[in-house]
């Protein structure tokens, strides 16, 4: 599975400490930034980038950070073809997958301690969407 990360300064610590996680763990990575928490950078750039590479179908799914989670999911949510969740615990990050299809996932670097974070990543990571009635659901969305 490819997956691609970005994010603003306010999300970069996070982004990075995850990054190696999913490296560990043999996951494809395509790491945009930014990488530096220290310099100001604006996250529309980042998430629409991440975007677009999970809806031309380059990576599977994308993770995106910035200081809370919303910016990116907002701006990530606007490219046709992409389900980005903004996840807060484990639960809402299967739900997001199982009833969803979310195929991204944001997250809070200021608002997210970092092993919370990977629990919510992997929970991510690691459910299936169910389809069934929730399929008919995500066409409806899709043809919004």
């Amino acid at each position: 599975m490819i997956v691609v990360l970005a994010a603003d300064h306010g999300g970069a610590n996070l982004k990075n400490e995850l990054a190696a996680v999913l490296r560990d763990k043999g996951y494809k990575i395509l790491d945009l930034g930014t990488n530096d928490a220290e310099v100001s950078v604006d996250y529309p750039v980042y998430a629409k980038e991440a975007a677009l590479l999970v809806a031309e179908g380059k990576a599977d799914r994308g993770i995106v950070c910035c200081g809370s989670g919303i910016g990116v999911s907002i701006a990530s949510n606007r490219v046709r073809g992409v389900r980005c969740a903004l996840c807060m615990d484990e639960n809402m990050a299967e739900l997001s997958r199982r009833h969803n299809d979310a195929n991204m996932l944001a997250l809070g670097g200021r608002l997210l301690d970092v092993e919370k974070a990977k629990r919510i990543m992997e929970s991510w990571l690691e459910t299936k969407f169910e389809g069934g009635r929730h399929k008919r659901r995500i066409d409806m969305i899709d043809g919004i």
